[in-house]
């Protein structure tokens, strides 16, 4: 009864599952509520979008493949307003719609069918994001720092500091880097990256990636082959890990 009273009293986060499937709605909807969220569902496209324009939720858990309006065409709109996080769901097969939609603004994807221990870290790990750039956007900003484990960012003096030595970077290979650690626990597309440090005509130029991303695995990573800091989705681009995932 005590804790009950005291999840009461606290504001839940609230969370929109959109899914044309009645039994993952169910699913979705009774696990996270067991886990003390606030969850709204829709059945269709059209339907999350007019459930996220007035609930405003604090997340949105998102098909890809739905009646009436597709997720695609969901997390496009909502972009054009707001930067709720979005995760994304797809099934096997839907490589391209799932790349799309990382490219349009959602922040993470898992694929059918997922284990519902890893959609709630990833549902952790985006809402800490947020968390995290609020607390950030009140600091000033001689405070803006990326701090994790062995790697210091420090992105005023555009210092970058591995293992307690500094490391010499590029302009580009710091751009790429802050881009990274100002998106961690965010999968970033190889398009999404390359629009973002190098410009909208070089989207194409996936090659651009794969060469920096390897330099600056030797330059921060105490095991390029298998780095901690720089993560690989594959067929996707690359998640920076972020402290608290």
């Amino acid at each position: 009864m005590e804790i009950a009273g005291t999840k009461k009293a606290e504001k839940l986060e609230k969370i929109l599952v959109a899914d044309d499937e009645k039994a993952i709605l169910r699913t979705l909807k009774r696990n996270l509520t067991g886990r003390g969220y606030e969850v709204i569902t829709a059945a269709d496209g059209e339907e999350a979008l007019a459930q996220i324009e007035e609930a405003l939720p604090d997340l949105i858990i998102l098909d890809l493949m739905m009646p009436r309006m597709s997720g695609l065409e969901v997390c496009r709109r909502v972009r054009e307003w707001s930067q709720i996080p979005i995760i994304v769901l797809s099934a096997r097969g839907e490589e391209p719609q799932k790349v799309e939609a990382l490219d349009l603004g959602a922040d993470d994807y898992l694929t059918k069918p997922f284990g519902m221990d890893e959609l709630l870290a990833r549902i952790r790990v985006a809402l800490r994001r947020v968390s995290q750039l609020k607390e950030n956007a009140q600091l000033t900003q001689k405070s803006q720092f990326f701090v994790d484990e062995d790697l210091t960012i420090d992105f005023v003096r555009r210092e970058v500091i591995f293992k307690g030595q500094e490391v010499k970077l590029t302009p580009k290979q710091y751009e790429l880097l802050k881009y990274l650690a100002q998106n961690a626990g965010r999968v970033i597309t190889h398009r999404a990256a390359l629009v973002a440090v190098w410009g909208p005509e070089y989207g194409g130029e996936s090659q651009y990636i794969h060469t920096f991303i390897n330099q600056l695995r030797h330059k921060i990573e105490a095991d390029p082959v298998h780095p901690h800091h720089i993560l690989t989705e594959p067929g996707v681009g690359y998640r920076f890990k972020s402290p608290s995932y």
